[in-house]
């Protein structure tokens, strides 16, 4: 599938140039001949490995701009929205009901754990005082904390048996968001557009919306890792200047940049030609792009155009909660996470390709029931807003919508050192839960079971690279064969793992 790179010798005598899924590297004479002291022979060797088929590129033999291209078979979906809570809400109180845990209520317990627990000695199991009720025609469980989603329980699909391989937040986060619990990997954002491309002309094909505090992995968490930096996500703003240093400076004419770009342009496609660089073609089309958005992301955060009902709906005007200051607050936070998700659905209906929408914090150490509560204030209404606005739409159908994060939280209370009272748990790897919607899922089911307690899982496990080549399937592409050739080796999402969970196909 790799088209082989050729060895060429600059005319100009100019340095060893890189390897490009587009041409192979530019040696000097200089450098052919100190390569010769490894032997020709060994060269002889490469080249005939090179038509044998042996020898891979650095990378695919694909575009490096983002048009829209096929998959490896049909898709379902065409445009995915992914919320990472980041922190771990805790599944015990919003989706999977344990009612013998709040039987144990107080009893200690003999299990082990990694975090801040202090000993097993001190382990004592934390019910909830949340109500769980059947939601929909499914009869699905849910928290009274989440009045909203349990108007769309027939849509989604609960998975109650996720589990991960990290206990702490920024690798957690980055097997969400990557697949492997190190840096420097793409995103699976970045992936997906690198498979696909985006139907939008205007505006990047994955962008990064925030709210409340930062998350612990930062930029790691959509960055394009090795792939060419034109997959990588943009992080927007809702008010103010979408993108930073999006608007020229006081002077410059549209005429004038346009000018400008176009010599820039000339000399970078020079380059481009002489090295046969990735990364050049990608400075290029990133300078085209920003043009563009110029006036089209403006025009995408003024929701001027949007009615009241929708605006309501949505809870774009709502106060701030008296309870702001929490871990997962701050002034605004209601209506900046309300106006994230409107911008979602606005992103989707221009051809963006993946949206990701990051809240912190569900970190909930201490004060569980109170914050989780707040927290919920804040998510429910809109999420379930947006998921009804994309059915109302017909987006839903090509729309994946994804609530996920990093981990859970364990059924013990919290008993690190110099605290009394148990009122919050701790990081939980080893059982947790998320739900999908639209985009080719089967809505209006469970999927997964985890023990009495909610410990661990004890039927239909899904890992996160589990669920990330399922995610690839719904949008026509399998992740074993969506790979990206990096260090002499073939890298992908899934990393050496993933099964599709075909429960969770229409």
């Amino acid at each position: 599938m790799h088209r082989m790179p050729t060895l060429r010798v600059a005319e100009d005598g100019s340095g060893c140039g890189a390897w490009s899924c587009r041409s192979g590297p530019v040696l000097s004479r200089r450098r052919l001949l100190e390569l010769s002291g490894f032997g020709l022979g060994t060269i002889s060797l490469a080249l005939l490995m090179q038509e044998e088929g042996l020898l891979a590129h650095e990378g695919e033999n694909r575009p490096l701009d983002l048009r829209p291209r096929s998959g490896h078979f049909p898709a379902r979906a065409n445009a995915v929205v992914m919320f990472v809570q980041n922190g771990g809400p805790s599944q015990m109180e919003l989706f999977d009901p344990k009612p013998e845990l709040n039987r144990l209520d107080g009893k200690r317990h003999s299990i082990k754990v990694e975090m801040f627990q202090l000993g097993s000695e001190r382990n004592v199991l934390l019910g909830t005082p949340f109500r769980f009720l059947p939601c929909g025609e499914c009869g699905m469980e849910l928290s009274d904390l989440l009045p909203h989603l349990a108007t769309v329980a027939d849509d989604i699909a609960l998975v109650r048996s996720m589990h991960t391989d990290a206990f702490n937040h920024h690798p957690g986060q980055l097997i969400m968001n990557t697949g492997v619990p190190m840096f420097g990997r793409p995103s699976i954002g970045a992936w997906l557009t690198y498979g696909l491309g985006s139907e939008s002309e205007n505006l990047p094909g994955y962008v990064v919306l925030t709210a409340g505090r930062g998350t612990s992995g930062g930029a790691t968490l959509w960055t394009s890792g090795f792939l060419p930096t034109s997959f990588q996500g943009v992080l927007f703003r809702n008010q103010g200047e979408p993108v930073l240093n999006l608007y020229n400076p006081p002077g410059l004419s549209p005429e004038m940049q346009r000018a400008s770009l176009d010599a820039i342009q000339q000399l970078n496609a020079r380059r481009q030609r002489l090295l046969g660089d990735p990364q050049i073609e990608a400075r290029m089309a990133s300078y085209e792009l920003a043009f563009r958005m110029q006036s089209a992301a403006p025009e995408l955060i003024d929701l001027s155009d949007e009615t009241e009902a929708t605006l309501e709906a949505y809870g774009v005007n709502r106060p701030d909660d008296p309870d702001h200051g929490y871990r997962g607050g701050g002034q605004g936070v209601f209506r900046t996470f309300a106006t994230n998700c409107l911008l979602a659905r606005r992103l989707v209906e221009r051809g963006v390709r993946f949206v990701n929408l990051y809240h912190a914090s569900w970190d909930h150490h201490s004060n569980l029931n109170p914050e989780l509560a707040f927290n919920c204030r804040l998510a429910d209404q809109p999420v379930a807003a947006l998921v009804k606005d994309l059915k109302a739409r017909g987006l839903l159908e090509s729309t994946l919508v994804v609530f996920a994060s990093e981990f859970g939280r364990t059924p013990l209370g919290e008993n690190r050192g110099g605290r009394e009272a148990n009122t919050g748990r701790d990081h939980h790897p080893y059982a947790f839960s998320i739900w999908l919607a639209g985009g080719g899922v089967r809505g209006g089911q469970v999927i997964g079971k985890t023990d009495e307690i909610g410990w661990g899982v004890v039927e239909d496990p899904v890992h996160v690279n589990d669920l990330h080549a399922t995610l690839l399937h719904l949008f026509g592409l399998d992740h074993l064969r969506l790979t990206y050739r990096f260090q002499g080796r073939d890298f992908r999402l899934t990393d050496v793992g993933g099964k599709i969970v075909h429960k969770l196909l229409a």
